[in-house]
């Protein structure tokens, strides 16, 4: 961020501007800084265009960042970035904004410049994801250099990507550290224009890259090399066989699919057991990786699985299968029973591991079902007697409950989610999920009807099985869902996503964020046993 009045001389000179995005560490770096800086956050000098930034570290990061979390005009699902001040707005994660007459995708992977040394490649992850998305523009700036890269050609796409790494701002080599752009939107060009190329264009560095994979592992494996690079198993001696040292990454579309459209140029792995495995229904991440970080939300099994327990509809010994690996199955050994806080013959209520808030709890079908919408009618009947109680227990506390579910085409045990909220939030949560829902493109259809069991039965007898779903039980009673396509993509946390913006808890979106010790949680169930035993119907 360029100090002083810096930024205005520039504006002046060499603009106007639409706006200035800013890369890399945003806030100070040192104390003596810190005062300059909060002159233009508490509004005694101006910020003189539209600013954005990513760098969520640095002095003064956490103070300034929480408050803006907790501005009542930063709730809900924010795709577009929260307002720190008059013309300062921090983008947190991924996703997309407009600017004029141009709609900017972001995703922050601003660490690696590619080109720089591509012959070793590099950050394997970026490498994937900038050659997936295929940008137009994409800018570094962490690593305390200037560089311009030429243009490059992408693979199965017309247009060329820019890249360019920037300096440190006031760096003492005098390296660049600001640079103008003014890209025309690809939504007022022709075929013939986005399809230039400027004469010093070159190939995708990530061809390179995945040549250089592939060269190199042909011989030994080198032991520097990030195990992120390689398939591995580190669990049965099936390692070998399925490839281990071969140095190349699995094709997530033929794993996936069984087939990909780049063929015989597609620079990742297209192996047939891997797609074997998939059927099975092993976790893409932990065949590439060797590990999954998404703990209990992965709904795809980590250890590789023998022949004959392809995931078959029906099939008595694949059931058997998933339910010994299953968090939520009541017979796995997985099962994480101290969060468990009342079983019926059909369904059983626990608390969620990492929870939102104090008292989230999952409403979970006993038998292996991958979603409650299509769980038999005595299961729902008591899942919606669960709903009942948990509504009277949490109106004696002066909250309302707001229960949801994702159901994916994909999912292995259903569960529905339940959030208690202060009852003068609940007038507009469904506003929330409406804006949340409008900002990744999507649209609500509202059930409403005389109770929300009678919703519950209209949804069910709706429910496309074909396709995935994600529904929210209002206070009221009022059902809203949405229903999502096989190519579209929906975030699975949603629901948590939302009502943590909703309550003034960003940092508690994730999960992981909010994990406690098993100690911490023996205690948490405990008291809520306690104070739910009078509401339970099943004591």
């Amino acid at each position: 961020m360029p100090v002083g009045g810096q930024r205005s001389k520039v504006n002046k000179s060499a603009g106007p501007f639409d706006a200035l995005l800013c890369l890399g560490q945003f806030f100070p770096d040192s104390p003596d800084r810190l005062d300059e800086f909060t002159d233009f956050i508490e509004g005694q000098s101006k910020i003189p265009v539209p600013t954005y930034f990513i760098g969520d570290y640095g002095i003064g990061a956490p103070k300034v960042l929480s408050a803006a979390a907790k501005d009542l005009a930063n709730l809900g699902f924010k795709m577009d970035g929260l307002k720190i001040c008059e013309n300062l707005y921090w983008l947190r994660g991924s996703g997309k904004f407009k600017l004029n007459d141009g709609v900017l995708n972001r995703t922050p992977t601003s660490e690696v410049p590619p080109g720089i040394s591509e012959s070793s490649g590099t950050d394997s992850t970026i490498s994937e994801l900038v050659a997936e998305i295929k940008p137009r523009y994409h800018v570094a700036g962490t690593k305390g250099i200037f560089y311009a890269r030429e243009p490059y050609a992408n693979v199965d796409a017309v247009h060329v990507t820019r890249f360019l790494g920037l300096a440190p701002v006031g760096n003492t080599d005098k390296q660049k550290f600001i640079h103008a752009i003014s890209p025309t939107p690809a939504s007022t060009m022709s075929a013939a224009e986005i399809a230039v190329k400027p004469s010093n264009a070159t190939s995708s560095p990530y061809t390179i890259i995945e040549k250089t994979a592939h060269n190199e592992g042909t011989g030994k494996r080198p032991s520097d090399i990030s195990d992120s690079q390689y398939w591995r198993y580190d669990v049965t001696q099936k390692r070998k066989k399925l490839g281990e040292g071969d140095g190349e990454k699995l094709c997530f579309k033929y794993v996936s699919s069984g087939s990909c459209p780049r063929g015989e140029k597609c620079h990742f792995r297209h192996d047939v057991d891997a797609r074997e495995q998939s059927m099975r229904g092993v976790c893409f991440d932990f065949m590439n990786k060797g590990k999954c970080e998404r703990g209990p939300d992965c709904t795809f099994k980590h250890s590789l699985q023998e022949e004959g327990e392809t995931r078959r509809p029906g099939s008595s010994r694949a059931n058997a299968t998933r339910s010994n690996e299953c968090w939520f199955c009541l017979s796995s050994p997985n099962v994480e029973s101290h969060l468990i806080t009342s079983i019926g013959e059909h369904c059983y209520c626990a608390l969620a591991k990492g929870p939102l808030v104090q008292d989230h709890v999952l409403i979970l079908p006993v038998e292996h079902l991958p979603n409650t919408l299509s769980s038999p009618p005595e299961c729902e009947a008591e899942l919606v007697r669960f709903q009942d109680s948990l509504k009277v227990y949490f109106k004696n506390q002066e909250k309302e409950v707001v229960f949801f579910e994702w159901v994916s085409v994909r999912g292995t045990h259903a569960n529905l989610q339940a959030i208690p909220i202060p009852s003068s939030r609940a007038s507009v949560v469904q506003d929330i999920f409406n804006l949340a829902a409008e900002k990744l493109g999507f649209k609500f259809m509202a059930l409403k009807r005389d109770s929300s069991s009678e919703a519950r039965k209209s949804l069910r007898l709706d429910f496309d099985r074909k396709c995935s779903l994600f529904y929210v039980e209002l206070p009221g009673g009022t059902i809203l869902s949405l229903t999502v396509g096989e190519n579209e993509k929906f975030p699975v946390q949603f629901g948590r996503e939302v009502l943590a913006g909703l309550l003034n808890m960003a940092d508690r979106a994730d999960w992981r964020n909010c994990k406690l010790s098993k100690e911490e949680e023996i205690k948490m169930a405990e008291r809520f046993k306690n104070r739910f035993e009078e509401y339970d119907p099943n004591r």
